[in-house]
């Protein structure tokens, strides 16, 4: 019997898809202290700004804004924004060191979801995308809402 928030998604990076193209995934768990996991839970993070660097073998997100919980002890963290250590496996943090160095490349977190409850962050290796990129994404989201309009126009025609 899991928890009522198994596996839903409690905070997203919208922008991520926007200014990037994801070429691959990795789910990382989170250091978190206190009561941090509580707000967490409580859909009170925010990645938006967040990013995420590889320093001496370990992975840390910077700028990922958790609220102090409001019915916090004395262990509520004071700096809702510190920054906080990613659990992933030896090999992973090499994969994606090797491949962040190359240039136009970056770790991206996209989401936050609880999983078996444990907090996991789900980072990925995106690429720039240029502004004309941006406008092509656009213009093909455009297009497949104008297909999907009229096919839902004709349906209805026909009943």
């Amino acid at each position: 019997m899991g928890k009522k928030n198994d596996g839903k998604q409690l905070a997203q990076n919208k922008k991520a898809s926007h200014d990037y193209f994801i070429e691959d995934t990795f789910e990382a768990g989170m250091v978190l202290t206190g009561t941090e996991i509580k707000s967490v839970r409580a859909s009170k993070a925010n990645i938006s700004d967040a990013f995420a660097t590889i320093r001496n073998g370990e992975m840390f997100i910077h700028n990922m804004h958790i609220s102090p919980f409001e019915q916090g002890n004395r262990h509520n963290p004071t700096d809702p924004t510190r920054a906080r250590k990613l659990l992933l496996k030896k090999v992973e943090i090499h994969k994606l060191m090797g491949l962040s160095k190359q240039e136009g490349y970056t770790i991206v977190p996209l989401k936050i979801y609880v999983r078996n409850g444990y907090a996991k962050l789900l980072v990925g290796l995106g690429r720039g995308k240029k502004n004309y990129d941006k406008r092509e994404t656009a213009a093909k989201k455009d297009a497949q809402r104008d297909i999907q309009r009229a096919l839902r126009e004709k349906q209805k025609v026909a009943r």
